[in-house]
């Protein structure tokens, strides 16, 4: 029997439980899949703990929208995918669950050597970090200022500024230092005297900056350090960017993505799978736990200081 993980109050991780659900069919544009691996996103715990505005709940309530798992079934007229291939899917509202049926849209086949692991941890972090630097229209020529640079949405934007020919300049931990560099940006420590550190790495200032850490140090500093207000954004604090003078892309912001913005997050998931296939991307992949485990995620993502993408297994 297919199971998924619910929730029927708002509050802390023990409300997440596993209960069985009914699988249908796929319908027309639609297809199947049994899951081998689910993303756990910040988002998740947002939405559980009525952290991030949610509407009231009036029936078991599924969570989590990033996986990875093997197509089991075809609705009519999808084509490009075959029962049998490995997807990673996006967008897919309840995919902390063992069985989903998404649009065939939401489902992109895994190159070879991509793990189901790797796949459920794409969706969320790289769409966020794509589209937001596709907003600010990044690439030659900027020196690129990220807060939080060794999350996962942090790794993303790295990577897809320095491909695009931007230097980075990334918050972390000394710990995590390491991990920054080897993704292509200079490391900084966060903490007091910041922006002079920021300074002496940016000899030619700072143009644009992302704050994926959710800090008043990160959005103080990158409006000291940016000239131009609009090539600001914060990825968490949505509902401060106004006030601030700058940009948000989600995060609580009053202000729904354009449909050009949610278009660049779709996009995300075929240009990553494209450079993951060539080796020219990496996916940090941390603890795996069992779906049944899914309240011990969420307390580990909640206390912080886990390396790379919560993962979750039926």
């Amino acid at each position: 029997m297919p199971h998924a993980i619910v929730y029927t109050e708002f509050g802390a991780p023990e409300v997440l439980t596993l209960v069985e659900i009914e699988a249908p069919p796929p319908g027309p544009g639609e297809v199947a899949v049994a899951v081998e691996a689910v993303g756990v996103n910040p988002i998740d715990g947002k939405l559980r703990s009525r952290v991030r505005p949610s509407p009231d709940i009036t029936a078991p309530r599924r969570i989590g929208t990033d996986a990875a798992g093997v197509v089991t079934a075809l609705g009519e007229g999808v084509e490009g995918l075959r029962v049998g291939d490995l997807v990673a899917v996006f967008g897919a509202p309840g995919a902390y669950a063992t069985d989903l049926v998404v649009p065939a849209s939401h489902a992109h086949r895994l190159p070879p050597l991509v793990t189901a692991a790797e796949g459920a941890a794409i969706g969320v972090p790289v769409g966020t970090g794509y589209q937001a630097l596709r907003s600010l229209d990044v690439g030659t020529g900027d020196t690129l200022l990220v807060h939080g640079g060794s999350g996962a949405v942090g790794q993303a934007i790295i990577q897809f500024a320095t491909l695009w020919g931007a230097k980075a300049i990334a918050t972390s931990s000394a710990r995590r230092a390491g991990r920054v560099r080897a993704l292509g940006a200079t490391p900084v420590a966060y903490g007091p005297g910041l922006a002079d550190r920021v300074r002496a790495l940016a000899l030619h200032g700072v143009t644009v900056a992302i704050d994926a850490a959710g800090t008043d140090e990160a959005l103080d500093v990158s409006a000291l350090l940016v000239t131009d207000r609009a090539r600001v954004a914060t990825l968490v604090r949505g509902a401060d960017a106004s006030a601030r003078g700058i940009r948000a892309f989600g995060g609580g912001s009053p202000e729904p993505l354009t449909p050009q913005q949610l278009a660049w997050r779709a996009e995300a998931m075929p240009v990553v799978l494209a450079l993951l296939a060539a080796g020219r991307f990496s996916i940090e992949i941390g603890p795996t736990l069992r779906l049944a485990e899914a309240a011990e995620a969420h307390r580990l993502l909640e206390q912080g200081g886990v390396d790379g993408k919560i993962v979750l297994v039926p």
